[in-house]
């Protein structure tokens, strides 16, 4: 299975996210903000498999982050979550940079079958977009 870094800094969602993939069998690394994922990418040296992060979080949020992400690790898909309908928007302007943004409030269906679409797709559609 996939070694995932979730960054989300509402513990609820951050603990429900992050059950939801462990119980699917993936390695789950909990991030409670975007500068706290930030240092652990580099401490993992960009080894996980999936980043899935929260939108709106205070210091680095989510499209900082996955700009930080797509400069300094290229292959690493991103998967983005939002309740708010403005930053989904702002996340469409990267469009050739994350996989995809799921809504919140979601499901733990939804947000297995958004992760496991985010694995499928893997890194190399980012990378080509880049190219």
């Amino acid at each position: 299975m996939a070694d995932i870094l979730v960054a989300e800094d509402d513990e609820g969602v951050l603990l429900f996210v992050s059950r939801a993939l462990a119980h699917r069998g993936h390695g789950v690394t909990q991030a409670a903000d975007g500068l706290d994922a930030l240092q652990k990418l580099h401490e993992s040296q960009g080894s996980f498999d999936l980043l899935l992060t929260d939108i709106a979080m205070p210091g680095l949020d989510g499209i900082a982050l996955a700009l930080k992400v797509a400069r300094d690790y290229p292959k690493l898909p991103v998967l983005m979550m939002t309740g708010y309908s403005a930053e989904r928007q702002r996340a469409y302007n990267l469009d050739a940079l994350i996989c995809d943004v799921i809504i919140k409030p979601f499901t733990l269906k939804e947000i297995c079958a958004a992760v496991d679409a985010a694995l499928d797709a893997g890194p190399q559609d980012r990378a080509a977009g880049q190219s």
